[in-house]
């Protein structure tokens, strides 16, 4: 099987810390991890919350960052200087850039914004817009519950069993970059440019 060489990553997760301070860890040890295998980071360009420790820990591991972020949350979340920062106007064309600009997606513990970053991501290769891994970073069983969702959605006949392979998710970060080294595009998705000709 050939590994696929991730060059820049899209990080969504929290603009909080969060209850716990495994999630700050996480966060940092994923930055850290991600810069020792060459792995550039793409994010929301905010400063707080996990999201700006992701981007502190790349950044103190001289690491490359860019961060997107639309006018209006430039203040709110703080946006950054010291980094490639792409200012956009709206939320849509901020996930537009960040997915234009990534070769695979990971998420990470976070709120409303991150759930439905990473839903529309899956959702954005079951039809085929995109091929791209996208990994959980299921940090102290975060995301347990969505996952049991998700298997509870195909159990009831609304998600085919195999687009359970248009993701993969670990606690581990090392298991993580493995497992989405090696994902492989689901064969016979329609890719949305082809439905869109026809």
């Amino acid at each position: 099987m050939i590994k696929r060489k991730l060059e820049r990553i899209c990080v969504f997760c929290g603009s909080y810390s969060g209850a716990r301070e495994v999630y700050v860890e996480q966060a940092k040890a994923l930055g850290r991890g991600m810069v020792s295998r060459e792995i550039g980071l793409v994010y929301g360009g905010g400063g707080i919350g996990i999201m700006g420790a992701v981007a502190d820990a790349v950044i103190e591991a001289r690491g490359k960052v860019i961060g997107v972020i639309p006018y209006a949350l430039a203040t709110k979340e703080r946006g950054r200087p010291d980094i490639d920062m792409r200012v956009v106007n709206t939320m849509h064309d901020r996930k537009a850039m960040m997915a234009e600009l990534s070769d695979a997606f990971i998420a990470m513990p976070g709120g409303f914004g991150t759930f439905e970053e990473l839903m529309e991501t899956i959702t954005w290769g079951q039809l085929g817009i995109h091929q791209k891994p996208v990994g959980l970073l299921n940090v102290a069983g975060y995301y347990d519950p969505m996952l049991a969702m998700i298997d509870r959605a195909i159990e009831e006949g609304f998600v085919l069993p195999r687009y359970r392979n248009l993701f993969v998710a670990s606690s581990s970060i090392d298991e993580l970059f493995d497992l989405m080294s090696k994902f492989q595009p689901l064969e016979g998705v329609v890719k949305w440019i082809e439905m869109s000709e026809t």
